[in-house]
């Protein structure tokens, strides 16, 4: 089977490609200068010169607050670009797994968010990736899956973790949100599941988040803690300290029934997973910083 990874420059697509490449599979990885999923012409290029039988679609207008101000951008990107690559499955023959978030949801619940859950996002960001989703699904029925993640780090790109890192070294004491839920994941185990999904031919809609809960305090107090640091040297802080354009859901932790469908189990705990990458994460910023 041939796979092709839409936004494969991005923390997701890397690893993606990169988990896809180990397993021996036959990927083709296309950045956005390769391929613009928001353009007809670009999309049926791609698949007419590289006949995937299978598109992971890692593309995404990801910047919160700047969709606030610009939505119909983001819409672009991230309503429109899948339907034209749901579309472009659907005549060529191919299946689509298609990556989407959990600020699809408001945020205001007190128990993990099952994948049947009504959406009801309160950005733009949330709604422009809620059209994605709904594109995907009424052009492809039967064909496609739909995977929300949360709170992602990775060895490649900024996130919060790689931004803790960073400012432990920099600075005394840190003010951290610690009204805020969720389920810190890393894109390596998130790309382990894209690939085990994709040769499963799952289809519908599956959360694809760490196991486990903490805030935003609790997670940074764990970074500083396995780093030899002083958790303590971590203040919790309420989240209108840092007023920003778009509210952050204050509950975003997914639920995974849906895996036991496909006979696959969720990812690992959060704290497994940030045990392993954390190294990783302080050799490329080491390896950013040498003369």
């Amino acid at each position: 089977m041939r796979w092709l990874v839409t936004g494969a420059g991005g923390m997701l697509g890397r690893d993606t490609v990169r988990e896809l490449t180990r397993r021996g599979e036959d990927v083709t990885a296309l950045d956005h200068t390769a391929l613009d999923i928001t353009h007809p012409a670009s999309v049926e290029r791609a698949f007419t010169a590289h006949r995937p039988g299978l598109v992971v679609n890692c593309a995404a207008y990801t910047a919160v607050d700047d969709a606030e101000r610009d939505e119909p951008r983001a819409l672009r990107v991230n309503g429109d670009g899948p339907r034209l690559l749901a579309r472009a499955c659907a005549a060529h023959g191919a299946r689509l797994i298609h990556v989407s978030t959990d600020y699809v949801f408001p945020g205001d619940a007190t128990a993990p968010y099952p994948e049947d859950h009504p959406p009801s996002p309160r950005t733009a960001y949330g709604r422009t990736k809620l059209a994605g989703e709904r594109a995907v699904l009424a052009e492809l029925p039967g064909a496609s899956a739909v995977l929300r993640t949360a709170w992602l780090y990775g060895v490649h790109g900024r996130s919060f973790v790689r931004t803790m890192l960073e400012l432990e070294a920099r600075r005394d004491r840190l003010d951290v949100v610690d009204d805020q839920r969720g389920q810190p994941t890393w894109s390596a185990d998130v790309a382990t599941r894209v690939a085990d999904l994709g040769r499963r031919g799952g289809t519908g809609v599956f959360h694809a988040t760490s196991t486990g809960e903490t805030t935003w305090y609790g997670l940074a107090r764990e970074i500083f803690r396995l780093t030899g640091a002083d958790p303590d040297r971590v203040r919790p802080v309420p989240a209108d300290a840092f007023p920003r354009p778009a509210p952050r859901p204050a509950y975003s932790v997914l639920g995974h029934a849906r895996w036991q469908q496909t006979g696959l189990g969720p990812l690992p705990d959060w704290r497994t997973s940030l045990h392993t990458a954390l190294p990783l994460i302080r050799e490329e910023i080491r390896e950013g910083v040498r003369p």
